[in-house]
């Protein structure tokens, strides 16, 4: 249930952060998403590295998880110190380089058919994090492919596939 919370709430910050780079959200509002959904996968991440049945697996999917908490956490970070986004442009890039492998793993390693969605997930957020190392890391000006980007990613890697496992539907 962890990953089904924990891709719900990255669906809805995608969708919303994609939206507020098209501009139909203020800059001064957006950082409630981020908060929420970095400290909900802040924690997801933390309790599968630091539980009570914590594995070589659950350390990994908790490390992983650990790279959106921070990344949404510094989103906000950045709306309260006026920040430019180029330290979260290069991190992002760390996060488009580890996904890479993690895609194909994943893949290699699929069984049912949220592994193959996951997979595939994976290749997209490389996909995306690597337009955010663009947008931001480069100061390149793709402010509106990157936002409809992440719109169509928040729903087809995260809310779709969270609602499915949250509702026992994708396992």
């Amino acid at each position: 249930m962890w990953l089904g919370l924990s891709l719900f709430y990255v669906g809805a910050v995608l969708c919303l952060n994609g939206l507020w780079m098209l501009g139909r959200i203020a800059d001064k509002e957006i950082w409630v998403i981020n908060i929420f959904t970095g400290v909900v996968s802040l924690c997801i991440g933390m309790a599968s590295i630091f539980g009570p049945a914590t594995d070589a697996a659950s350390v990994k999917g908790g490390a992983l998880t650990l790279l959106f908490a921070f990344t949404y956490l510094w989103v906000a970070f950045n709306r309260f110190s006026g920040a430019d986004g180029r330290g979260l442009g290069w991190f992002s890039l760390f996060i488009a380089i580890t996904a890479v492998p993690v895609a194909l793993d994943t893949l290699a390693d699929a069984h049912s058919t949220l592994d193959w969605w996951m997979g595939i997930n994976w290749a997209a957020w490389a996909v995306l994090w690597g337009l955010f190392f663009v947008l931001l890391g480069l100061q390149k000006r793709i402010d509106r492919p990157t936002g409809w980007l992440c719109i169509a990613q928040g729903i087809l890697t995260g809310w779709l596939p969270g609602y499915l496992v949250l509702a026992g539907k994708l396992a």
